[in-house]
Order: C-alpha cells, then structure tokens, then sequence
C-alpha cells in the first residue's frame, strides 16, 4: 500500500478503489494542496445506468465529499462510435435520438449520489467538441501523436484482434477520441485528473501522453478494479437481466433483493465500494459469522438502496422483505404483475404465468422450476407443469402471492 498524505487518497486506498495511479506522488501532492476537478466519462448506451456503474459514481461522490469537483463527462460524440475496452463484439449503432433520451435518463440517476449544484460539480458533453472537428485538421494536429504499433498493443484492441472478432476501423479511432476528451476538459474546466475502470488504463494513458505533448501540461489518472462477485459473476446483472439505477427500470424492493442477495465473502468488500458507512463499523459487520452475517447483508441492502432510491423506499423494501420471508406474511408492497380477469375466466397455464410475472425467461426454465418444487403459490408447492391458473385460484380476494424458490415473490393481481 502506499503511503498517501491526502485525505481523499487515503480514503480511497482504505476502500479498495485503487488499481492503477499514473504518478501516485505527484498526484497525492495535487490533491493535498488544491482542489482539483477530476473527470469519469459514461457513453450513452441505455436508459439508465446499472449497478455495474456503481463503483464510479460512488467514486465521483467520494470525490466531492472531499471538496473536490467532480466532472461528469456524457459521451454523445463518442457513444456515435462506440468503446470497444471489453467487448467481443462491435456495439450496436445508436441514432441521435436514442442518445438523447439516454442522456436524460442517466442525468436523473447522477442527482441521486452526487450535488449537481452549479459549482458543487460540472456536467459536460463531448459532442459539443466533437461535433466541430474538422477531420483533416484534426488528424494533422493530433493525429501524428499516435501510432498504430502502441495502439494494437492496449488490452480493447489486442484482445479483439488475438480472438480474431471484428475491430472496425470506427472503433479504432475511440481511444485517440478519448485522449482529445481529457485535453478538451483541461483546457475548458482545467479538469487534471481522469477516473475509471481498470479496463480503460490504456486510454487514460493516452490522453496523458497527448496533454503533455500538445499543450505541456501535466495530468493524471487512476483506475478502479474491474468489480465481481466472489463466484466470478460480473457485477450489474442478476437473473432478470441488468440491475438498473432508475426505479422504473428495477423496482426498489427487487434492487434491496439484490443486494441482501450478496456472497458472504463479498460483504465487507461491497460494503466498502457502495456504502458511505464508515470504515470502524464496516470493520464490525465484516467480521460477523454464519446467521449474524445476514444481519450485515440487510444493511448493506438498506444503505445501498437508501443512497439509489431513498430512505423510506429502503426501509419499505426491508419491511417487506421482512414480512415475506421471515413472518410469512403476503406483503402488498412486493412487485405485482396484473392479469386481466378475461383472461382468468379462460384460464393461464402456469409455464406462461410464471415469464409473465418475469420470475423465468422461458416455459422450458418455468418447467424445470416446476418440476424440481421451486413453485408456489399462495406458499404452496405446485409440481404440475400442465397446471392452469384461473379466477378461482383467487380465493381469499383479488391477489395471490407466485413463488419461485426462496427468495422471489411476485403479488398476481385481478385487473378488473
């Protein structure tokens, strides 16, 4: 570990965030004597961002706790092109307008983790450059700081070419994009540091190397680790898909699930990244064993879902979960698919009821759940795949509670 002096350094290190630092004591130096603005760019590729961009965003709220600002840098120019750092494959082209609405809705999952108060931070957007480049002047100027041979030597291009998958030529051209981000920033926000994944060490480098040569000045990166669980799942999806931060993309009570849900040996870790708990307590509920370990995981669920959706949406789903699990109760605040009553009276077999309720993706998955006793309903097993549910399964009024294994629940509801 290295010997920081400044606070933000020292928190981070402590935290786990610290993979690589272009010049950990120049930069500790920085940090200690000034406030800095410091940059983490995030293509436009979905309506929201997911869990697996957690670790960043926490990243820039550390930053600002701090008292440093945090730079939000939106990628409309380059999410035209598309980062090939950790693909197999090349991205899907976007139009303009899919970009857009993106952008608004990753914009509303940035003010729920970070002050975007004007002065508190900045949001910028590199179309605004990018869109003025002309290309003959730009590779004149910029362009003959690159060469092909160090180009072919980072991981997002080697990787791709060593697999022999496609690299279009448009994708080749991402990196030297990137390092033009960070000398963009510098010279309009004075911005001297770049953030992010340890898969994006090579363009950081870039932009580095490019700042010092076009205009002399010194700047900076550091990267996180690439996050996983302890089994080696990626972080951000589960078995529905991807963990969205927006709450009409992934409901706060599947979001708590998801995290109560977390490997035992990943606890303390996750704690650290995705909490602002400090670290004395942490250092508490880490080392918690066997039952007393769930007591940390609900928690960790609490506070990550608190600091995503708010308080009272966190400890709602913790009641709920509460409720379901541990009295039995059929709790109203679980996530409710509604059927129509049309369709009731004629009755929906139960394979197709259970992708419809989103608890399998398929009648093949519904059966192998059925067959092994992971349904229920109404906490009753079902064992017959050719089961067919109708308005008389609603006995005890307009709702019945749909099980798979222990721990997903979904209310049915009658839509009259």
């Amino acid at each position: 570990m290295k010997n920081f002096k400044s606070e933000l350094l020292i928190e981070l290190q402590n935290r786990g965030f610290l993979k690589q630092v272009s010049d950990p004591d120049g930069l500790d130096r920085l940090i200690k004597n000034n406030q800095i603005t410091g940059y983490i760019g995030f293509d436009l590729t979905a309506p929201s961002l997911h869990v697996g961009s957690l670790l960043q965003i926490m990243l820039l709220r550390w930053f600002q706790k701090y008292d440093n600002k945090p730079l939000i840098l939106l990628g409309s120019g380059t999410t035209m092109i598309g980062d090939p750092s950790g693909k197999d494959d090349t991205r899907k082209m976007l139009s303009e307008i899919d970009i857009a609405t993106n952008k608004q809705g990753i914009l509303k999952v940035f003010n729920k983790f970070i002050n975007l108060d004007e002065g508190k931070s900045i949001i910028a957007d590199n179309k605004d450059w990018l869109n003025q480049i002309n290309y003959i002047d730009f590779l004149r100027d910029f362009g003959q700081h690159f060469t092909i041979n160090r180009m072919m030597s980072f991981d997002s291009v080697r990787l791709r070419l060593e697999r022999e998958q496609p690299l279009t030529f448009i994708e080749f051209n991402y990196m030297i994009l990137q390092a033009y981000d960070f000398v963009q920033l510098n010279r309009i926000f004075n911005c001297k540091l770049q953030m992010g994944g340890s898969d994006q060490w090579g363009n950081m480098v870039n932009g580095i190397e490019l700042g010092r040569r076009v205009d002399s000045k010194e700047l900076f990166a550091f990267t996180t680790p690439l996050i996983t669980t302890s089994s080696g799942t990626k972080m951000g999806k589960s078995v529905n898909g991807a963990v969205w931060l927006d709450e009409d993309l992934y409901s706060p009570y599947d979001y708590w699930q998801y995290w109560r849900n977390t490997e035992d040996a990943d606890v303390g870790r996750f704690l650290k990244f995705f909490t602002d708990l400090p670290l004395n307590e942490i250092g508490k509920l880490e080392n918690l064993k066997e039952k007393e370990l769930n007591e940390a995981k609900k928690i960790l669920a609490t506070e990550v879902t608190a600091m995503t959706h708010g308080r009272e949406a966190a400890m709602k789903a913790s009641e709920t979960a509460k409720q379901t699990f541990e009295e039995g109760i059929m709790s109203e605040t679980l996530p409710t698919v509604k059927i129509n009553q049309i369709e009731l009276d004629k009755g929906i077999g139960l394979l197709n009821l259970l992708v419809t309720a989103n608890l399998t993706k398929t009648n093949s998955d519904s059966r192998r759940h059925i067959e092994s006793n992971a349904v229920k309903i109404n906490d009753v097993a079902i064992t017959d795949p050719r089961a067919i549910i109708k308005i008389t399964n609603f006995k005890n009024g307009s709702s019945i509670k749909l099980s798979l294994g222990k721990k997903k629940h979904i209310i049915i509801k009658i839509n009259q």
